[in-house]
């Protein structure tokens, strides 16, 4: 408020803003390790022999650099969506009870409404929810390996 940006304090507490930010906060530890990862086995002279070949900076990173960091990306989404998908606790505190998201409305569906044939329904599509992308993954890494083998 003292730099004239906003007049009134904003109010973030009991919003959706509030959950991703916490959410954000919490997991990104998740996502950026395993990117890491993939970025410190990456050899450096493959870039550097990218810009001697023409490319500028920005398209070896599109052509080299991201290419070979996309396991560790990828295991960076399966590390950060599969608890995100089941969190209550963060939308409980941060976003309130208008809040909607699955992992919460499970919760609340067990323990707060004792509502158990709802609350297995919603169960149930959380583990598809969860399952599905494993299952496309798979199948990609199978294909990938029968193309190279």
């Amino acid at each position: 408020m003292w730099t004239g940006i906003i007049d009134a304090p904003l109010q973030i507490l009991n919003t959706n803003t509030a959950v991703y930010i916490g959410i954000v906060y919490a997991y990104l530890p998740f996502m950026i390790l395993p990117i890491y990862a993939s970025l410190e086995k990456l050899d450096i002279s493959l870039i550097e022999a990218a810009e001697d070949l023409g490319c500028s900076k920005m398209q070896a990173f599109w052509l080299v650099t991201f290419p070979l960091s996309r396991p560790g990306v990828i295991a960076g989404c399966f590390l950060v969506f599969i608890p995100v998908i089941g969190e209550f606790v963060i939308p409980s505190i941060l976003g309130g009870t208008q809040t909607l998201m699955i992992g919460k409305t499970l919760f609340d569906e067990f323990f707060a409404n004792r509502d158990w044939p709802v609350a297995s329904a919603v169960a149930v599509i959380l583990l598809l929810i969860l399952i599905i992308p494993i299952i496309l993954f798979q199948r990609n890494e199978q294909k990938q390996r029968e193309m190279e083998g």
